[in-house]
Parts: C-alpha cells; structure tokens; sequence
C-alpha cells in the first residue's frame, strides 16, 4: 500500500470535489461532523484549503485510487496541524497509518522551517490513536471535556505529536510525565 500526495487547486478544478467530499460523508470525529455545502464554500473562498496558514492534498492509494484528504494548518507556525480525513468507504481497511506516514514525509521533506507535527483527535477515535502511536508519534495532551459534539457532551481531546529528530532517527522521545511533583 503506498500513499501519494496530490495538491489540491481549491479555488479551480478540485473546488466542487472538496465540497462534494467533506458534504457527502460523516466525519463523526471532528468537530463538523455534518458541513453543509454552504459551510464549505465559504470555507473555500475564506481559504481553508490553501493560503498562507492552509495548505491540502488528496490522498491517493496506488491501488485504490483517492481514499481521503489531508489539511495542513497552521503552516507559518514551526508545528504545524494536521486534518485527515479517510472517505467512508476507506475506513478500517488500514491506509491510516501509510496515509499518516505519507503525510509526515512530506512536511518533513518540504518544509525544512518544521521541528514538529501536530494532530488531535477525540478520545474515543481509537482507531486514529493507534495510528498516531504506530507511526511514532506520542501523545503529548489529554485536554479533558474540550471537544464539542453536537447533541452529546463534550469529549476529550488527545494531542499527538511527532518531532523531526524523531522522524530523521527513527526514535521516540518520550514525554517527560513526572518532572515536577508537589515534593518539589
């Protein structure tokens, strides 16, 4: 299974096809489980997808054809955030981790100014924890109660995060849990 990344051209020929994506399925894990077509062409035209902080690629699998789509965020900060998103129809059949991987690839081989990547997802999307650890990234936050549901409580946020010497070594550095205590 191998991943590619083709930029999108938002405000030309992909500009339906990310409206059409984002509305024609559920997302149950983010925070707009339901955007309505109306939500993302304003999304579109306010630059959701590219300008100078967005940036976004379809994720095509070599057999399967386009399976998803990822959103860079938060592209003048040196940690940028991740927004992936896998079409219905490609769920559970394990492109999450080589889409993930694909992705972290390419921010840490274009964008040399990037020292580490960023993603959150709920606490109960479970599947995507999995992906975060099993490509090396670490949990680094557990932000209680901060993620709205519609019609439901909030859940909590998990943050990962990837750093590049992790990336260029293949090593995982942990996060330092304990380095204060009340004894101190």
């Amino acid at each position: 299974m191998a991943i590619a990344l083709t930029r999108t051209e938002p405000q030309g020929a992909d500009r339906e096809a990310l409206v059409t994506f984002h509305t024609s399925a559920d997302f149950p894990f983010h925070v707009r489980a339901h955007p309505t077509r109306a939500d993302l062409e304003r999304a579109v035209d306010r630059g959701a997808f590219r300008d100078d902080e967005h940036d976004s690629w379809w994720l095509d699998d070599d057999r399967l054809g386009r399976v998803g789509l990822v959103v860079l965020e938060d592209l003048q900060d040196p940690a940028p955030l991740l927004d992936l998103r896998l079409a219905p129809a490609f769920r559970g059949r394990g492109l999450g981790l080589p889409a993930l991987r694909a992705v972290t690839d390419h921010v840490f081989r274009t964008m040399s100014e990037v020292t580490r990547f960023e993603g959150q997802t709920r606490e109960d999307n479970t599947a995507m924890r999995r992906v975060f650890l099993r490509a090396g990234w670490v949990q680094e936050a557990y932000y209680r109660e901060s993620w709205p549901v519609e019609g439901g409580s909030p859940k909590a946020s998990v943050a990962y995060g990837v750093l590049r010497r992790d990336w260029e070594t293949g090593a995982v550095t942990p996060v330092p849990w304990s380095d204060v205590t009340l004894d101190d």
